[in-house]
């Protein structure tokens, strides 16, 4: 089972195209949808990591834990 999120409808074709994908790849793997909390809904990865990489605060867009290992990644040249 693969677990992923969706934060908007946008988000859904892809998701669907890649379902498709992970099924034609192999028939036993299913995709479970997971629809996220309105007020994360904005938040992606590039644009945390885009806040990061200006030493933003990134309080309330992850948790604590993934701040500091991201800040930490920045700091050794991660893309």
């Amino acid at each position: 089972i693969i677990l992923r999120g969706l934060r908007a409808v946008s988000d859904f074709e892809y998701e669907y195209a890649m379902a498709n994908m992970n099924r034609t790849l192999d028939s036993a793997i299913e995709t479970m949808i997971v629809f996220t909390r309105p007020e994360y809904s904005f938040i992606a990865s590039r644009m945390v990591k885009e806040v990061a990489s200006h030493n933003g605060c990134l309080e309330g867009l992850v948790p604590e834990s993934v701040g500091l290992k991201l800040k930490e990644k920045l700091k050794k040249g991660m893309s």
